[in-house]
Parts: structure tokens; C-alpha cells; sequence
């Protein structure tokens, strides 16, 4: 059964990111957005949030200067905050079409509007995506720049086939205190997204 707990200080700031590139039609936009609401109202993940007092923020991004905070910083207590996140999650409006993608600096821009979150014991960016760069910063230095300031990246590869989606956000994306899970198709990130947070915000890392 949920239920809310006392105070407690904050466990995780989690910045959630999707992408909205140009290789994202609106169908796949839908099941990610869609994906993150019913997570977070998954009974075992919204337990843990409201436990962790954990604090929340989402960012859509694309290519150069196309990032966009989509939901501010807000923190976890109760039940009724679970509802109005996945509910504001549900109904948020794509923020870019026909765009590039540039995931360093989706990056850096999460990076900036960490500073703005509430003090928890852990930073966590999570990046989502289903392609390589053809824009931007370079990715491994930003995620070089993230673990210099203590911050987590874990990522979310949505492949189409094989796994080089995956092996990119191995060796390029992720920080090396952090994880990437592999969504098979934008159909599976759903699934991929539960998990994911459950593992980022149950206070059992690695």
C-alpha cells in the first residue's frame, strides 16, 4: 500500500531527458512520454520516489540550442505528487520537430539546470535516445565534465537493430558510475524507462 512518509532529505535529483530529434515521429514521442507517466505511477516505483523524497525535472532536446525544460524541478512527497507529475508528463507538448541531434549538449544543458535542484545526495541525468550524433558538442567530453562535478548519467539506448545504440551510449554517454539499459524498438521503452528509474531511486545502485 502507498502512503506518504515523514520529511526525509532529499535521496536523488533526477532529470529526466527524452529525445525529440528528427528520427522521433510523433507515435514514438507519445510512448515515451506516455512510458515515463506510467512508470512512475508503477506501484513499487512511486513507493520508492516518495520514500527518497526524490526531486524530478524533465528535459525534451534535440540538436543545437533545442532544449527545453519541459517539467521544473519539483519533489516527491506524497502519492498526489506522483499523479501530477506522471499526469503533467502525459499532456506535455513536443517540444521540437525536424531537428538534429545532439546529445552533448543535451548533456550540458542538463548539467546547468542541475544546479538549479533542490539539495539531495545524489545527481542523475538520464539520457534517452535512439541515434548517434550529427551535431554538437562532443559527447564524451561532456559526460567527462559531468562526473568532474559529481553527477550521474545513466541512459536509456532505443535500438532498431543490434546493438550499436547501445555500445555508443557505453562508450560515449554514460558516466563510469552509471548504466545504460536497452529499449528493443520505442515499443520497449515502457518497460526499459520502469526500470530504470526503479534502479536509479530504490537505494540499491550500481
Amino acid at each position: 500500500m502507498l502512503c506518504a512518509h515523514p520529511a526525509l532529505a532529499c535521496d536523488t535529483a533526477l532529470l529526466l531527458t527524452i529525445d525529440v530529434s528528427n528520427s522521433i515521429d510523433v507515435a514514438e514521442y507519445r510512448l515515451q512520454t506516455d512510458g515515463m507517466a506510467d512508470a512512475v505511477l508503477d506501484d513499487e516505483v512511486a513507493e520508492a520516489l516518495i520514500q527518497g523524497q526524490v526531486a524530478v525535472a524533465v528535459i525534451q532536446w534535440s540538436g543545437v540550442d533545442r532544449q527545453e525544460v519541459s517539467i521544473p524541478w519539483r519533489q516527491i512527497r506524497s502519492l498526489p505528487d506522483v499523479q501530477t507529475f506522471a499526469a503533467d508528463a502525459r499532456l506535455m507538448p513536443r517540444a521540437f520537430v525536424m531537428s538534429d541531434t545532439a546529445p552533448g549538449d543535451a548533456i550540458l544543458f542538463a548539467l546547468d539546470y542541475m544546479q538549479q535542484a533542490p539539495q539531495c545526495g545524489r545527481e542523475v541525468i538520464d539520457i534517452s535516445g535512439d541515434g548517434t550524433p550529427n551535431s554538437g558538442s562532443d559527447t564524451r567530453t561532456a559526460a567527462r565534465e559531468a562526473e568532474r562535478r559529481g553527477v550521474t548519467i545513466n541512459g536509456i539506448a532505443i535500438e532498431s537493430m543490434g546493438l550499436a545504440i547501445t555500445n555508443f551510449f557505453t562508450r560515449q554517454v554514460v558516466t563510469r558510475d552509471g548504466f545504460v539499459i536497452t529499449a528493443q524498438r520505442h515499443r520497449d521503452y515502457p518497460r526499459a524507462i520502469r526500470e530504470k528509474i526503479l534502479r536509479e531511486v530504490s537505494r540499491i545502485f550500481g
